[in-house]
């Protein structure tokens, strides 16, 4: 089974999806916004230095995600 990490910040309303269970230190080095209008939403994807997707952060993800994902998430609610 693979680690997959999920955070939720719902001040901010936005989920990480981590697929690469990246270490303290490790950083993005792309970033690819996707602006899907048909889906009303923000979608972006991170890659690393190789070109590897290893993010996925989603705006309005109360909108786009299952909830028990939601709930299931890492809590990282940052104060307004």
């Amino acid at each position: 089974m693979v680690d997959v990490r999920v955070t939720y910040d719902q001040v901010a309303n936005a989920a990480y999806v981590d697929l690469a269970n990246r270490k303290a230190g490790q950083r993005v080095a792309h970033m690819y916004p996707c602006d899907p209008v048909e889906v009303g939403g923000m979608i972006n994807l991170d890659f690393d230095e190789d070109g590897r997707l290893i993010g996925i952060e989603v705006l309005a993800a109360n909108k786009k995600l299952p909830q028990r994902l939601i709930d299931a998430a890492e809590r990282i609610d940052r104060k307004k």
